[in-house]
């Protein structure tokens, strides 16, 4: 027996002879193989069998199988509202927080001495740098989630350190505010100092516990530090009086005044308007009698009228 074998080059061929032992090995294996596939085959089918894998109840577990399967995406569609839901709030109430931190910037800066454009909130900070390697698949995606509760953390630290700030710069401004510092008058001049003078009613020598501002009747007399008006009545000798306690331990008067504008506990501003300037009680003409107390007794008010907070 000759197997010829035909090659794909040049159709070249080649004879291969087989003796009898051969040929009769060749056979046996053909018939067998048939009956080999076969019993294979059925030995598979009865495995499946025996597994549950064929027939009936596999297609029926099958669909059970992608039931459960639907519902468990069913609860993650859910979930992944609920969490969408729940980051849009969240989201929502940082922008508020934010929009808080902008204004109180604003406030921070509209009350200091700072520079707009410098600090502009309004504006997003600038930021920059050279272009950095591109770590391509090494990066990972951050947790979202992660993200909001690290930003919510440096809002909080951020809210405080601006509270601190703005009552630091409320301190510093009531601190400004009850310096005792200025003129108690918008118009006039000064028409006596303090200290020893002659007494304009008897002509002897006595002591002038404050400074005296002439102007026009009725201009406006103002108060040299922000307070608590403590009186504001007729007082023997001053005539229509407005006494301010600034605390510290100072406390100013205005005397002479024609009509007072505040009333026993308001509270004043520094340069806001309390009297207006007349000629009661012992005066010569209108004006302002000006003391300054400090722990209860009178310094020259001279010392304070040019006075510079450090």
């Amino acid at each position: 027996m000759n197997i010829i074998i035909v090659g794909q080059r040049h159709g070249q061929s080649k004879t291969i002879s087989l003796g009898p032992l051969a040929r009769l090995t060749l056979l046996l294996l053909l018939a067998i193989l048939p009956f080999s596939m076969g019993a294979a085959g059925y030995y598979l089918t009865m495995l499946l069998a025996d597994e549950g894998l064929l027939g009936p109840e596999t297609a029926k577990a099958w669909e059970q199988d992608l039931s459960q399967q639907r519902q468990e995406l069913e609860k993650i569609r859910e979930q992944t509202d609920e969490q969408l839901v729940g980051l849009t709030s969240r989201m929502a109430q940082l922008q508020a927080r934010l929009t808080r931190l902008d204004a109180l910037g604003e406030r921070l800066i509209d009350r200091s001495s700072l520079d707009k454009g410098e600090f502009n909130f309004g504006d997003l900070p600038a930021i920059g740098g050279p272009a950095s390697q591109d770590i391509g698949s090494i990066y990972q995606a951050p947790d979202i989630v992660s993200v909001l509760d690290e930003l919510s953390e440096q809002i909080d630290n951020r809210e405080q350190q601006l509270e601190v700030l703005d009552s630091l710069l409320s301190e510093r401004k009531i601190t400004s505010d009850t310096f005792v510092a200025g003129l108690p008058i918008k118009k006039g001049w000064m028409s006596s100092r303090y200290g020893m003078r002659t007494d304009p009613f008897t002509g002897r020598l006595a002591w002038h516990a404050g400074v005296d501002f002439a102007g026009k009747m009725e201009s406006e007399i103002v108060s040299v530090a922000s307070g608590v008006v403590t009186w504001a009545s007729d007082r023997y000798g001053y005539g229509l009086l407005v006494e301010v306690n600034h605390g510290n331990g100072f406390k100013t008067r205005y005397a002479h005044c024609k009509e007072s504008l505040v009333k026993v506990g308001d509270v004043v501003r520094k340069g806001q308007a309390i009297a207006q300037m007349g000629s009661s009680g012992r005066s010569t003409g209108p004006h302002v009698h000006f003391e300054v107390y400090k722990n209860g007794r009178t310094v020259d008010p001279a010392a304070y009228i040019h006075r510079t907070h450090r």
